[in-house]
C-alpha cells in the first residue's frame, strides 16, 4: 500500500535537505570523530573495498544513464568500483587488480564514462576502463580487466585530464624529464601521444584548464598550472607541439611544492608545500596565489591551519576549497574573502583523531563533486569515508534535487 507523505513532513525534508547521515555531527563529534558541520554518512573498511596494504588516491564518475554515484578508489594492488547510489549502505561493484605490481602511489580520473589509472609500480602504463560496464554487474564483487593499456610511459606519478579537450596529461612519468605527457584520449580506447611539456623538468601534479581567468593573452587556451618540486610553473599547452613556459614562480621557504587548484574563475590558484612543516615546523599553510597575470603570479596571502598535519590533495567547487590533509583529515576552507587574500576554515571532519602530527599517514585525497553532495574521503590505512555538509553549510554541496531522500 502506497504510505502518503504529509505536506508538513514533506516541506520538512526539504528544507532539512538530504537526509543521508547516519551518524551527524553533534556537539564536535560524530561517530568518535570530531567534526564540524560534517555529517558521517557511512565508512568501508580496506577488507570491503578489497584490501591492499594501502588506500590513494580518489575519483567519482555519475552514470548518465540513471545518475548511479561511484566512487573510484585507488589501493596499493588495484582500483575499486564503488557504488553509492544508496550512500549509507555503499557496495563494491568491481576490483581491477594492480597492472604489474603493488605501489603506494595509485591515480585516477575520469574521461567519456572511462576511467584513466596510473601508478608508480614500474611498466605498468594506463589502464583505461569503460565504466559503463559497473551497472550490468549482477553479482557483485567482480574482478575486471582494463579494455585498454597505454604503454607510452611505465610508471607515472599521477594523471590529470582536461575533459573540455579530452586530453590526459601524464605527470611524473619516466618519459620527457617527469613533465607534461600529453596523450588524446578522444577516442578512450586508443590513446595516444600528441606532445609534451618538458621544459621545467619534472611535474608532481599539476591542473589543466581551458582558460577563462583575467589575463586576455591568455582567454581561451588550454593553460597548465605546474606544481614543479620548488614552483609553481605555468605552460601553454594550446599547442601540444611546441608547448611553450608562461612562468616559474618560486616561494621563499619552499621544501616541497606539491599540488594546487584553481578557483573556479581562474583568478586564483591555491597551492600547497607537503613538506615545509616537517622541514619548518609550521602548521598546515596554503598558498593564495593571483595568477590574474600569468607571466607574474604573486602570493597574495596565506592560511595557516591550527593543525601541524602535512597537507596533500584539495579541489575546489563553488566557493570551498576542500582539503585532504593526512592525519588532519578533511578540511573545508570558505574562499568568500579570498579578494582580500583570505581563507576561512568553515569545516572539518578528522579521520585519525589520535594524532595532527606531521606524518604521512590518514586521508589521501578527496572527491567533492558528486551531484548529491556526498563527499568521499580515502583513508590510507584504514578505507573509504562518505561524508556530507551538515549545520550551515548543508545549503551548499549538493546540486541534484533527485539527491534529496524522503
Amino acid at each position: 500500500m502506497m504510505q502518503k507523505v504529509s505536506l508538513t513532513a514533506l516541506a520538512a525534508a526539504l528544507f532539512l535537505g538530504s537526509s543521508w547521515a547516519q551518524t551527524p555531527c553533534v556537539n564536535g563529534m560524530a561517530g568518535g570523530y570530531p567534526c564540524e558541520n560534517v555529517d558521517l554518512v557511512s565508512f568501508m573498511a580496506s577488507q570491503e573495498v578489497g584490501g591492499g596494504s594501502n588506500m590513494n588516491d580518489i575519483w567519482g564518475w555519475t552514470d548518465p544513464s540513471d545518475s548511479t554515484e561511484y566512487v573510484l578508489l585507488g589501493r596499493s594492488n588495484g582500483t575499486a568500483f564503488i557504488d553509492i547510489s544508496d550512500p549509507i549502505n555503499p557496495v563494491l561493484i568491481a576490483d581491477l587488480p594492480t597492472q604489474t605490481t603493488n605501489s603506494l602511489w595509485r591515480d585516477i580520473k575520469v574521461y567519456g564514462n572511462h576511467a584513466f589509472i596510473v601508478a608508480e609500480a614500474g611498466g605498468h602504463g594506463m589502464q583505461v576502463v569503460d565504466l559503463t560496464q559497473l551497472g550490468a554487474i549482477a553479482n557483485p564483487p567482480q574482478t575486471i580487466e582494463a579494455d585498454a593499456l597505454y604503454t607510452g610511459w611505465g610508471d607515472a606519478h599521477n594523471i590529470v585530464i582536461n575533459e573540455s579537450t579530452a586530453r590526459a596529461y601524464g605527470v611524473g612519468t619516466n618519459t620527457f624529464e617527469g613533465g607534461l605527457h600529453i596523450v588524446d584520449i578522444s577516442d578512450p580506447l586508443n590513446p595516444s601521444l600528441i606532445g609534451e611539456f618538458s621544459a621545467d623538468g619534472y611535474t608532481h601534479d599539476a591542473q589543466v584548464v581551458s582558460y577563462i581567468g583575467p589575463d586576455t593573452q591568455y582567454g581561451g587556451k588550454e593553460i597548465a598550472f605546474c606544481c614543479n618540486e620548488n614552483t609553481i610553473t605555468i605552460a601553454d599547452v594550446t599547442n601540444p607541439e611546441d608547448a611553450a613556459l608562461i612562468s616559474a614562480t618560486g616561494y621563499e621557504n619552499s621544501s616541497y611544492t606539491h599540488q594546487g587548484w584553481l578557483t573556479e574563475d581562474h583568478r586564483y590558484f591555491i597551492s600547497n608545500d607537503e613538506l615545509d612543516e616537517q622541514d619548518y615546523g609550521v602548521n598546515t599553510t596554503s598558498f593564495i596565489w593571483d595568477v590574474s597575470n600569468l607571466s607574474a603570479p604573486e602570493i597574495v596571502g596565506t592560511f595557516v591551519s591550527t593543525s601541524s598535519a602535512i597537507d596533500h590533495n584539495m579541489y575546489v567547487r563553488d566557493t570551498l576549497i576542500y582539503q585532504s590533509n593526512y592525519r588532519a583529515g578533511l578540511r573545508i576552507l570558505s574562499t568568500s574573502d579570498i579578494d582580500n587574500g583570505q581563507l576561512e576554515e568553515v569545516a572539518f571532519f578528522d579521520v585519525d583523531p589520535a594524532s595532527d602530527a606531521p606524518q604521512f599517514s590518514g586521508t589521501w585525497s578527496n572527491y567533492p563533486y558528486f551531484p548529491s553532495g556526498i563527499i568521499a574521503v580515502s583513508h590510507m590505512e584504514e578505507g573509504l569515508f562518505l561524508l556530507q555538509l551538515s549545520g550551515e553549510m548543508s545549503d551548499l554541496g549538493c546540486t541534484d534535487p533527485c539527491g534529496l531522500q524522503l
